[in-house]
């Protein structure tokens, strides 16, 4: 059996193709390539009214890739609203790896100090893959994406995909299209130039907030 490494994790992301493991104790990663795929319309995402508020006046500080590996491992922990995750020290040591490598990014909510939210994912060109989040407080998941959103945007991202649809992502204006579409989407993705590193956060959240409809 071929050992999964980086590389090969790139080159899956690269075919429309993504890994996961049935619960946080299981040593097995399962391939994965839906019919239908979720995306969020980077040109139609969607903030709801109390959550631009709640983005405005800015109740966390917001990092970016400062603590990934910390962020994937409370994305693994489990909740009551989560008490199984997919995550398992496979994942978790792959992607901390991709992370090292600059192909793997976290967006983190801290508040004196603590990490209480964020999320991770993995990009590759101009597509970014959304792989989880979490929460210790009120809406800093939440947080989290709107300030992902906007780098994304400012950056260059065409593509972000959110494998699965929930109803937390419809919210955004998260939909599913057919696997065909996802791929010629992921082709065109694939050889944007982009710069994730290099975005003004400010100005980006900015042109996020005043350019979407209050609702």
């Amino acid at each position: 059996m071929i050992e999964l490494n980086a590389t090969l994790l790139l080159r899956a992301y690269a075919a429309g193709i993504f890994p996961m493991a049935e619960s946080a104790d299981s040593d097995d990663l399962y391939w994965f390539d839906p019919e239908q795929r979720g995306i969020l319309p980077l040109d139609a995402f969607h903030v709801p009214k109390r959550l631009r508020r709640t983005v405005r006046r800015g109740p966390f500080e917001v990092r970016v890739d400062s603590a990934f590996r910390a962020v994937i491992e409370a994305c693994a922990e489990p909740t009551a609203e989560r008490p199984k995750t997919w995550i398992n020290q496979d994942i978790v040591r792959l992607y901390s790896e991709l992370a090292g490598q600059g192909c793997a990014h976290s967006v983190e909510c801290w508040r004196d100090g603590r990490l209480v939210g964020g999320l991770y994912g993995v990009s590759l060109g101009g597509a970014f893959f959304g792989e989880s989040m979490f929460s210790r407080e009120t809406d800093a998941s939440k947080v989290a994406l709107v300030h992902l959103v906007a780098r994304l945007r400012a950056a260059g991202y065409t593509l972000l995909d959110t494998q699965f649809v929930t109803e937390h992502l419809t919210r955004f204006g998260a939909v599913e299209i057919p696997r065909a579409e996802y791929r010629r989407r992921l082709a065109a993705a694939l050889g944007k130039p982009t710069d994730f590193a290099g975005v003004d956060q400010a100005t980006a959240l900015a042109a996020l907030l005043d350019g979407t409809g209050e609702g």
